[in-house]
Formats: structure tokens, C-alpha cells, sequence
């Protein structure tokens, strides 16, 4: 079977085209600039998807720019299927499930509802991906379709781990605790970890996912259920990423806003938007381009690192505390896979848990690999994410039945 994974943004739309008797991706792409004046689709097939077709137009809006994904795809120079009816099915992102949903559903009238009682808890990410559900649902009539949660899996977190110590009417008039993201990635790579370590032999009870990249979050995986993780109510929380602050004291946000002249809307949008690696170093959000100022002698880059692989390594010992023991740590994302530097810094220190990395299996990029020592308590690997393949696998699996 062949799914089409969606992910609807508010002005964008990104997609593939999964073979799953191979699991090869065989077309993807983006349409973007979604109701403006000028909106563009790269749509990428071929081997590895190397080939690239372009089309400048207008998406007056998602039904639109999914119309025009499926023509690319049946296109007779660039396409890669025949006709739409070899899409067996549609697998879409969807960000917040509330405490609904622990697992992902097939879309119909209640799925919907409920993905617009969390729109309070999703604003800008529920609306689009709703859209982008109800675009399909018009433009491929009768093809089954499959929502993938990216809360869903930490909804295994007891009670003392998800709430807040706010007064507790919150929590039941409006639902206000810890709710984690990245889910779907760290679902994939936990079970991807799982299956290498059966393999080799290793323990792998207690697990540590760390999901590092713009935005960055980390779980606490015990036999395969998220115990606890660093994002809250919102992806704010947790540790310092590309934008985004991490963890601060809440009265932080009235002591700005009040010497700043802010409303508290415009403080938020300031702790996502303009702090982390980008607020501190002064630089970049990206890390490639933090860790080059550093080396260049920007103190302040230096420091945004620092901070970054502290808070990380700070997580990992409440974890590990939490659970009681670690057998595994996981990097994953992008940063995670590719930034060997960064993965050393955050494991320095940690060798009292058992963790001690090899620094020549550590100079990898993007690839499965072992990178702690023989004789490290604690094993350590990259497993690249593919939270794509986590969608299109869990739309088989509900079309399938």
C-alpha cells in the first residue's frame, strides 16, 4: 500500500508519498505561502527524491494545495503513481490530542470534534491540521484517513509527573498539565531502540529519549511507555532550544512585561520566539552557526552552548533518579544526530551513571549507531527519527484492520 503523510501548517503543507511494502519514500515536498498572493509547490521524486519540479501559483487555500499535490504526484513527466486510487490511505500530523487520545484513531465525526476541543490547546497548530484533514476529505472522497497524535504517547505519564502544583480546579475546569511533544518521534525511536538492543543482547528497560533540535525535548521511557518528558502545557517548556527559553520562573513573564511595557501575549511570543540559542548567543538560532561563533571567540555563543548541554544533562540525571536506573540514552533529530560535539558535551560528567562515550564511534552523522565503550553501564546510540515513517506505519495498521 501507498500512504500520503500530511502535515498542514497554517500557510503550509508538507508531504510524502510512502511505499510501504519497502518503505521507501517515493515522492515528497512542499506546498507553501498557502492563501497569499503567491504561494509555490517543490515537489521532489526520483531516486532519493533528487529530482526536483517546481510550480509557482496560487493556493487560495489547503483543498487547493492539496489538489495540486496530488496532481504532481499522477503528473505524467514528474509524477510517481498512475492515479490517486493507489493512495490507500492518509496519515496527518495532528499536534495536540488532549488527554483524549492515547493512540492514534481513524478520522470520522468525533476524531474531528475533538481535535477542535483542543484547539484552546493548540491554536495555531489544530485549526491548519484540521484543515489539512478536511482538504483531503474533499479532494480524495472514500480514501481512508488516519489523525497521528504528538501527544499521544506520553499520555502513559502518571499523575505526579503531569500535573502542575497549580490549585487542582484548574486542571479539572480546563484541563491545564503537562502534555509533552515530539511524541511520535519518540515513540519511533524508543521502539527502533528497543529492537536494536533485543538484538544485541542489551537491557533496555529504562531508556532516555533525547529528541534535540530547534525545538528540543527529552522522555523518560520505561518497557516502552513515556513515564515523563521535559515539554509542558506547551512546547515552551523544558530546556533551552533554537527560540524557545526552556524552563523559567513563571513571574518572569510579569516582571518583563511590566518593566517592558508588554502584554503577556507579546512576553510569550518573546520566550518562543526570540530566546534560547538565538536570545543568548545574539547570533543564530542555528546551532551550526552558534557553534561557529563560539569558536570564533563569542562569548556569548559560548555561553548559549553551555546552557543548553547543561540543561540536557541535568534532565538526564532526574530521569535517570526518577526511573530509578538508565540502561539507554538516545540522540535523535537534528541535532542529536549530527552534532557529535554536542552529544559529547552532554554525556561529560555523566560517567557516575555508568555513561562513557567512544569518541571515534561518536563521529557519525545521521546514522544507527552504538557510541558508548564496551564496558559503559549505560548504552548510548544515534538512531535518526522518522516520525514520516511512525505516521505512515500506525495509518497502515488502522486501514489494514
Amino acid at each position: 500500500m501507498k500512504i500520503l503523510v500530511i502535515n498542514a501548517g497554517s500557510s503550509s503543507l508538507k508531504y510524502q508519498l510512502i511505499d510501504m511494502d519497502t518503505r521507501d519514500v517515493i515522492a515528497k515536498g512542499l506546498a507553501e505561502r498557502i492563501g497569499m498572493d503567491s504561494s509555490r509547490l517543490t515537489h521532489r521524486y526520483g531516486a532519493d527524491c533528487a529530482e526536483k519540479y517546481v510550480v509557482d501559483t496560487v493556493f487560495k487555500d489547503h483543498t487547493s494545495a492539496i489538489q495540486m499535490v496530488l496532481d504532481a504526484l499522477v503528473d505524467a513527466q514528474h509524477g510517481v503513481i498512475a492515479d490517486t486510487k493507489e493512495i490507500g490511505a492518509v496519515g496527518h500530523r495532528v499536534l495536540h490530542g488532549g488527554d483524549k487520545f492515547t493512540a492514534s484513531c481513524i478520522v470520522d465525526d468525533a476524531c474531528k470534534n475533538a481535535i477542535r476541543a483542543c484547539y484552546p490547546l493548540g491554536p495555531l497548530h489544530n485549526p491548519a491540521n484540521l484543515q489539512g484533514i478536511l482538504a483531503c476529505e474533499k479532494v480524495m472522497p472514500g480514501t481512508p484517513q488516519v489523525a497521528v497524535f504528538d501527544t499521544a504517547f506520553h499520555q502513559t505519564m502518571p499523575p505526579k509527573a503531569f500535573m502542575y502544583g497549580v490549585p487542582k480546579k484548574y486542571y479539572d475546569k480546563h484541563a491545564v498539565r503537562r502534555y509533552g511533544f515530539h511524541g511520535t518521534s519518540h515513540r519511533y525511536v524508543s521502539g527502533r531502540a528497543a529492537q536494536l538492543l533485543e538484538e544485541k543482547g542489551y537491557k533496555h528497560d529504562k531508556m532516555i529519549v533525547a529528541h534535540l533540535g530547534n525545538g528540543s525535548s527529552l522522555s523518560a521511557v520505561v518497557d516502552g511507555k513515556c513515564v515523563d518528558t521535559s515539554m509542558g502545557l506547551t512546547p515552551l517548556e523544558g530546556v533551552l532550544m533554537g527560540t524557545r527559553s526552556g524552563n523559567v520562573d513563571p513571574a518572569v513573564v510579569e516582571f518583563i512585561a511590566n518593566l517592558e511595557n508588554l502584554s503577556v501575549t507579546n512576553t510569550l511570543t518573546m520566550l518562543n520566539k526570540e530566546s534560547g540559542l538565538l536570545g543568548i548567543s545574539g547570533v543564530s538560532s542555528d546551532m551550526r552557526d552558534v557553534n561557529a561563533a563560539a569558536d570564533a571567540g563569542n562569548e556569548n555563543a559560548k555561553l548559549a552552548l553551555d546552557m543548553w548541554q547543561y540543561g540536557i544533562k541535568k534532565y538526564i540525571g532526574a530521569y535517570a533518579a526518577a526511573m530509578g536506573g538508565l540502561d539507554t540514552l538516545i540522540f535523535t533529530a537534528g541535532i542529536g544526530e549530527n552534532d557529535a560535539l554536542g552529544r559529547w558535551k552532554v554525556c561529560e560528567g555523566l560517567e557516575f551513571l555508568g555513561i562513557k562515550i567512544d569518541p571515534e564511534a561518536n563521529k557519525v552523522r545521521g546514522e544507527e549507531k552504538l557510541i558508548s565503550t564496551p564496558d559503559s553501564k549505560v548504552s548510548v546510540w544515534v538512531i535518526p527519527t522518522n516520525e514520516e515513517l511512525a505516521i505512515a506505519m500506525d495509518t497502515l495498521e488502522l486501514t489494514s484492520k
